[in-house]
């Protein structure tokens, strides 16, 4: 296959649009070093990525759950276990154990600790902010 057109690819992926997308996936894939399955015969990574489909050697469901998950924002965090927070209450100075006052929401106090002002700062802003009205 010298040239590779779109025609070649049409069996594989019906709609152009789609194909567009698959092939610019690979292509990013190919650039970031993923192996080829094909021989690269002086072609640029497009190309590449073209021929690849063409000859089936890449599943477009494949390219397409990589294009979801490179779209993906949001993160998944694993929450803290229960025996974890018990840990960090320990470490905090309160205790789970029976007779011992553990912080009411360890949470709440961290976040009120990073939220405080400090009274310092805010009156070298204010100062500042006087000196600039004057």
């Amino acid at each position: 296959m010298a040239r590779v057109t779109v025609e070649d690819c049409i069996t594989k992926v019906p709609n152009r649009f789609d194909l567009v997308l698959y092939a610019g996936q690979r292509s990013r894939q190919i650039a970031s070093g993923e192996p080829l399955l094909v021989e690269r015969d002086n072609d640029k990574n497009p190309v590449v990525s073209l021929r690849e489909i063409a000859e089936g050697k890449i599943l477009p469901e494949e390219l397409m759950e990589s294009i979801i998950q490179a779209a993906q924002k949001h993160v998944e965090v694993d929450e803290p276990e229960e025996d974890d927070i018990d840990l960090l209450r320990k470490a905090v100075g309160g205790g789970s154990e029976a007779g011992e006052e553990a912080p009411a929401d360890l949470e709440t106090d961290i976040q009120k600790k990073n939220l405080e002002p400090d009274s310092n700062k805010q009156a070298e802003d204010a100062n500042i902010i006087e000196a600039e009205d004057e």
